[in-house]
């Protein structure tokens, strides 16, 4: 698998990164996963748009999946018209919910280019890739991801606090891509986002072979963040960055994405 980093802001964008965004690539099969605001003009740089084969929404908050109506209209209304439809796999509600973002009627909303798939815990296949989703700990209905594509393994934990699903979901990935939206120092709200050094005591525990933390937040200090990572964490670490290209199942390297 080729994972790029399109977007790492967390809550919202930054000034030199979108909100979360992701594309996985294996087998020629294209997977974005998480489309938040801001993300979409970023992909473009990176990719053909119209080239996506499928798209997994984490969450159902903004700076996860609002460019998904941009998404919608480029999909929907481009010269020549409509693309094919695809899947978007999302929480419960994902249809109703990207409707009425949009302000469209709810029937058919955006059902007509692309075809939504309700995630439960469990095994889905996406395309050539096996993946396992499971409920994490969120104040919305969140789940994180594994996915696996002839012996590559990334696990991406969309938001979080501590939980238990985490760790099995990361456990002995070759990248574990990690929110760490939180300092330890500050006075963090409980079961919302995860500490540089929770996210790297998760990786420990995982045995994950290498973690990159994304969800930066733009008013903290990225350097605490990683520092923090590193206290709890002895494998390789670094902050996820817009471009950034990682390799899954070799040693990965972080790489200019533009023509790469």
């Amino acid at each position: 698998m080729r994972l790029t980093i399109i977007g790492s802001s967390g809550s919202f964008p930054g000034p030199a990164s979108p909100a979360s965004c992701y594309l996985v690539e294996a087998g020629g099969f294209r997977l974005l996963l998480d489309l938040g605001n801001g993300a979409l003009g970023a992909l473009q740089k990176y990719t053909d748009i119209y080239g996506i084969d499928a798209v997994y929404l984490s969450h159902l908050h903004a700076d996860h999946c609002f460019d998904l109506c941009s998404y919608w209209v480029a999909r929907t209304y481009p010269q020549g018209g409509p693309k094919p439809r695809i899947p978007v796999y999302g929480p419960p509600g994902v249809a109703a919910r990207m409707a009425e973002a949009y302000g469209l009627d709810p029937d058919p909303g955006m059902r007509e280019t692309f075809d939504f798939v309700e995630l439960a815990p469990g095994e889905v296949n996406i395309g050539p890739i096996s993946a396992t989703v499971g409920r994490v700990n969120h104040p919305v209905d969140a789940f994180g991801i594994r996915l696996e594509h002839e012996g590559s393994t990334l696990a991406y934990s969309g938001d979080t606090a501590t939980c238990d699903e985490l760790t099995r979901l990361a456990l002995d990935t070759d990248l574990f891509l990690c929110e760490a939206s939180f300092h330890d120092h500050h006075d963090n709200p409980h079961g919302v986002h995860l500490t540089g050094a929770e996210a790297g005591a998760h990786a420990d525990l995982a045995g994950a072979r290498r973690l990159v933390l994304t969800h930066l937040v733009p008013w903290n200090d990225d350097a605490i963040t990683l520092r923090e990572a590193r206290s709890a964490y002895s494998g390789p670490v670094e902050l996820a960055r817009p471009g950034a290209v990682y390799r899954i199942g070799v040693e990965a390297e972080a790489l200019d994405a533009v023509g790469s």
